[in-house]
């Protein structure tokens, strides 16, 4: 099992850039895949955006590619997604998840270890 801690949320205003952390430990990563999924009030948790541990390759949503950049620290064990010109609509609570790099990385069900989230909040 993979232990998940994210930091980095907040309150800012529409057009700000804000950068989350999900920090790792207990298990080795290069088999792994790290998402980021965020769920918004009513809503039903949506993929963000996954990188490979072992071979770096990135995968965005459309509705913030070009915004958000995921990356990793390997010496630290961390994942980033740095979020910028950020929209209301991107108001949520963000996860961290783990997962063998097998399955689809936009399915949720791809990952089986969760962080507690984070909440992100534009503000108009």
């Amino acid at each position: 099992q993979v232990q998940l801690v994210e930091s980095g949320g907040g309150l800012v205003q529409a057009g700000s850039s804000l950068r989350l952390s999900c920090a790792a430990s207990g298990r080795t990563f290069s088999m792994y895949r790290m998402g980021w999924f965020r769920q918004a009030p009513g809503k039903e948790r949506e993929f963000v955006s996954a990188i490979t541990w072992s071979t770096g390759i990135t995968y965005y949503a459309d509705y913030v590619k070009g915004r958000f950049t995921i990356s990793r620290d390997n010496a630290e064990n961390t994942v980033y997604l740095q979020m910028n010109s950020l929209k209301p609509e991107d108001t949520a609570v963000y996860y961290c998840a783990a997962g063998l790099a097998v399955l689809p990385p936009t399915r949720a069900s791809a990952y089986d270890s969760w962080g507690q989230g984070t909440h992100v909040t534009v503000s108009s």
